[in-house]
């Protein structure tokens, strides 16, 4: 569930090992998407993904996602 403190916004991210780092998935906010080659740095990254992201959002009109539910991952064994 979202949590909004002081125009504060949470949302869940997906950091996908790539490459030698990491690939970042918002999947609250369809198209958002960065990377970074520690954990650390793409998280930061996510944060300012997010951000703009939203800028974007709110520039154009458009209604801005909220995060009503987490995803959940679970392991699949085939």
């Amino acid at each position: 569930m979202q949590r909004v403190e002081a125009g504060k916004r949470t949302y869940s991210v997906f950091l996908i090992p790539d490459e030698g780092g990491y690939a970042v998935e918002v999947p609250a906010l369809p198209g958002c998407f960065t990377q970074g080659a520690t954990r650390a740095e793409a998280l930061a990254n996510a944060r300012e993904a997010i951000r703009v992201h939203i800028r974007g959002l709110e520039k154009d009109g458009e209604p801005v996602p909220v995060e009503t539910e987490r995803p959940a991952t679970e392991l699949v064994e085939v």
